[in-house]
């Protein structure tokens, strides 16, 4: 039961890794749209579907990780640094869901060249979240 468990958590840490690093793309398109209504209320419709799936996905992968870490007791100071850089992870996520909304209401956003350098932070995050799973050091 713990290898089904850990499957299902890494398909929808998956499936939320891909709206985390997908949304701020979404933020940079809306930059670039400038003053027409038509694709910037495109993008923010799709901004917000994604927003509400990314949070869908987040749930389900987190009561598997918590059942990973309760159930099938996971744990020592590997975890608690992952657990760390995933709540950073968590908050780029809605820092960037807010961003959406706020957009989609007219407010302005920063230049899309900051919004790329935004883009990057996720990754950055990501590498070493996979290495401390994979190589659990401490």
């Amino acid at each position: 039961m713990y290898l089904w468990t850990k499957l299902f958590h890494v398909l929808f840490v998956i499936a939320w890794m891909a709206c985390v690093f997908y949304l701020p793309r979404i933020l940079v398109n809306l930059a670039e749209a400038g003053a027409e209504p038509a694709v910037r209320e495109r993008l923010a419709l799709m901004g917000r579907r994604l927003y509400r799936f990314g949070h869908v996905m987040f749930g389900i992968a987190l009561l598997l990780g918590l059942t990973l870490w309760m159930h099938f007791d996971r744990s020592g100071g590997w975890l608690h640094a992952k657990l760390l850089l995933v709540v950073m992870l968590l908050m780029h996520f809605v820092f960037t869901g807010r961003w959406i909304k706020r957009a989609a209401g007219g407010a302005p956003l920063p230049s899309p060249t900051a919004l790329r350098w935004f883009n990057e932070i996720p990754l950055l995050l990501a590498i070493p979240v996979l290495w401390l799973v994979y190589f659990k050091p401490f």
